[in-house]
């Protein structure tokens, strides 16, 4: 937390930069009503940083204290630039260090012998705020081919949220996106310092609205089992049950498989996938 002391240098740069945003740069619906002041209102900010409008006008009243994931949020709400992002936090007067970046991720040598080893299974490993750390080609197959993602990007929730084919794949996309919001609450809960987690949650909030939503409610849930219902383009429509292992060595990376009922149309469908991506030797990506 950021020191609780009256922050009214703050309070006033919060202010300016919402004066300078309106609706349609951060993708909110235009009303069409006058405003009495320009730029953005403050529940409009707190609506997209995820938190009450109570605690927003808190800020800009100086009345902290100020987290750091907060703060980071605010930067991609804000659209703030580097230098508008470090006087945010200088203005914040942290008497505790910035936190320092994670290290990206690897998967761990075992799982991804494990996915390679599943050519009849779609299996994928999820890091920490679900990035795709690791995939089966059947896995590319039935979802997406997460090599044309750049490895930046490469996050379930944020292709989940972000891409129409993706979003167009899952019959029920509302339960599966819900489930992804759920998974980083609980995240951001365990780790509420990571800046790339609250960086994720800022871009989300602003580019879609029911994320916005959902992230101010309570829902928070692991990744464990279910069902998902999917339209793929090339096998019909799926039903397939998946389930999600944690790695002993690495409790932060998970094993998600896709499996289906032997004999039903979903586990041909499976099959069909299968032999549609086989090949000499498809290893895990």
């Amino acid at each position: 937390m950021y020191s609780n002391v009256p922050l009214t240098e703050l309070g006033e740069f919060l202010k300016a930069r919402r004066a300078q945003l309106s609706p349609r740069t951060v993708g909110l619906p235009e009303s069409g009503e006058v405003r009495r002041v320009p730029g953005l209102r403050r529940e409009e900010v707190a609506q997209l940083a995820g938190i009450s409008t109570d605690r927003y006008a808190r800020l800009e009243q100086g009345r902290g204290p100020v987290s750091r994931s907060v703060l980071a949020t605010l930067v991609s709400v804000l659209r703030l630039d580097d230098d508008q992002r470090d006087r945010l936090f200088e203005l914040a007067r942290s008497d505790e260090c910035e936190p320092r970046r994670r290290p990206p991720q690897k998967v761990h040598p075992q799982l991804r012998r494990v996915v390679g080893e599943l050519t009849a299974t779609p299996a994928l490993v999820l890091g920490r705020r679900m990035d795709i750390l690791a995939w089966n080609s059947l896995a590319a197959a039935l979802l997406t081919d997460f090599d044309r993602v750049p490895e930046k990007q490469r996050n379930y929730a944020r292709i989940l949220f972000t891409d129409p084919a993706f979003r167009e794949l899952y019959l029920d996309w509302r339960t599966s996106a819900r489930t992804c919001v759920g998974h980083l609450r609980l995240e951001a809960a365990r780790h509420p310092g990571d800046p790339e987690l609250a960086a994720l949650v800022g871009e989300l909030s602003v580019v879609d609205a029911d994320f916005r939503q959902w992230w101010a409610g309570r829902q928070m849930t692991g990744l464990r089992m279910g069902t998902k219902r999917l339209r793929h383009p090339l096998a019909g429509d799926l039903t397939l049950d998946w389930d999600s292992l944690t790695c002993t060595a690495d409790p932060a990376q998970k094993l998600v498989i896709a499996t289906a009922d032997p004999g039903t149309p979903s586990h041909d469908g499976l099959r069909f996938l299968a032999s549609w991506t086989a090949g000499p030797d498809q290893p895990a990506r």
